[in-house]
């Protein structure tokens, strides 16, 4: 026996639960099937716990500088582990438990909780259930991966789900790779008191962007204390003692990092195998994430991925937006003049939450380069930027990146202060396709970081 409902979704992620809301408000019975944890990876064990913590070392940070700012206090800063654990959780909790309540009290919304499996494009088996739905929706996100580095089974190590439970704090942490994950954990865990060392295989921090950044954020880095190794050839591990011995080379090279614990922050991948795939007949590339078009949908009509697990964004918000994508198509065909919309109608857009944050929109200063566009260029030093100077922030820079010819906008990394806020004023302008002088022209408030973008832009440079 069987049940049918109009729509099915898998995995309480970013986009699900809202597509939930307007499945429901359509008039359709929606079956909701999550196996654990409800609001994802964002809400569990990403943006939300990681945050908190950033919040917490933020302000122990502080406090070890107080006395720059004018500030007494008595004795040394020390930080309650079990005590900033718990303010975490409590986030988390509440977050979480508020998604599964808002799914659970969804009228014509049934939960089920347990491992969704497909037994054909049609349906679906989560434990004794068998549901059949017209409409499936796949939202079952990612996990970090664990490469088969040589030792790595003769350690204990973490991922970013692990690290997350400690209450105690690691006397010597060693995260392997320099990106954003590897990062942000690696500043927090200093700022709590950690030793720490960063290890990354490339030749700098964060390749993803331009060397400028990848070098003023190993410099803020180790100005905290953080060691930073790179060029590691052959990341391998072996037990030292009641310690963890992890090496960059395979011969013998006596520069081992000797940690008390292990972060590994290499990569994440779609938890899509074991959801049955081939039973429904749904592509998907070789390391996993399902394949789809413009509008999300797979390869079999009536089935679309949405979120990590589709390998076309990385991010919550871009979840987020294929839920609105989906949904649009979906439901709101009837609107007048309101075109379809599509994934590659997206402006790549993130943010890497170290201290300073990184706020980074379009395209790098190296992929303009590569292009051939006649393009300007226009940067400032947080130094030069008012706001920075009052709150003792200096570090970091802004930098724009505009085509020659439209005047529109290409790309923009702000690392300082407040980078991660004032990076959307610029991203809203290259969503308007509107030219720069927009912004060159516009009367910001004073004192911020956004006042000093129409400087920037009324300072361009052709890019030699």
């Amino acid at each position: 026996m069987s049940t049918h409902f109009d729509s099915l979704i898998i995995g309480a992620g970013q986009a699900g639960p809202a597509l939930a809301g307007r499945l429901t408000q359509s008039g359709r019975t929606v079956a909701f099937i999550e196996r654990k944890l409800f609001g994802g990876t964002c809400v569990n064990t990403g943006c939300t716990p990681t945050k908190a913590l950033v919040a917490s070392a933020y302000v122990a940070q502080k406090a070890r500088v107080a006395n720059t700012y004018g500030v007494t206090l008595q004795g040394a800063v020390s930080v309650d582990m079990k005590a900033v654990k718990a303010r975490k959780d409590k986030i988390v909790f509440d977050s979480s438990s508020g998604v599964e309540g808002y799914l659970r009290k969804m009228k014509n919304c049934t939960v089920f909780t347990g491992h969704a499996r497909f037994e054909s494009p049609k349906e679906v088996r989560v434990g004794n259930d068998l549901l059949t739905a017209n409409e499936i929706f796949i939202n079952v996100g990612g996990r970090a991966t664990i490469p088969g580095f040589p030792g790595v089974d003769s350690v204990p190590v973490m991922t970013n789900v692990g690290i997350l439970e400690l209450d105690t704090l690691p006397r010597h942490l060693v995260v392997i790779g320099g990106s954003y994950v590897g990062l942000e954990f690696g500043q927090i865990f200093r700022r709590f008191g950690s030793e720490v060392t960063i290890i990354e295989k490339n030749s700098r921090l964060v390749s993803r962007e331009d060397e400028d950044v990848s070098s003023s954020i190993k410099s803020f880095l180790e100005k905290e204390g953080i060691t930073v190794r790179l060029n590691a050839e052959c990341i391998h591990f072996e037990p030292h003692g009641n310690d963890i011995a992890a090496g960059v080379n395979c011969t013998d090279d006596p520069a081992d990092s000797i940690g008390s614990h292990v972060l590994l922050a290499v990569g994440r991948k779609p938890n899509t195998d074991d959801l049955g795939l081939e039973k429904a007949g749904i592509a998907h590339d070789e390391r996993g994430f399902i394949t789809v078009d413009d509008q999300l949908r797979t390869s079999v009509p009536g089935i679309w991925a949405l979120g990590d697990c589709n390998g076309r964004g990385a991010f919550t918000h871009t979840s987020y937006n294929d839920y609105e994508i989906v949904a649009a198509n979906l439901l709101d065909q009837a609107v007048p003049d309101q075109a379809p919309r599509r994934v590659s109608d997206r402006i790549l857009c993130y943010a890497l939450y170290t201290d300073p944050p990184l706020g980074r929109i379009g395209l790098t200063e190296h992929e303009v380069r590569k292009s051939g566009k006649p393009a300007l260029i226009g940067t400032r030093a947080m130094t030069r930027v008012s706001r920075a100077i009052e709150k003792g922030e200096t570090e970091g820079f802004i930098k724009v990146l505009v085509d020659a010819t439209t005047k529109q906008i290409l790309g923009a990394s702000i690392l300082g202060t407040g980078g991660d806020e004032a990076i959307h004023c610029l991203l809203d302008t290259m969503y308007a396709k509107a030219p720069y002088t927009n912004i060159q022209r516009a009367v910001h408030i004073h004192p911020t970081v956004s006042e000093l973008l129409p400087t920037v832009f009324g300072d361009l440079k052709p890019l030699t």
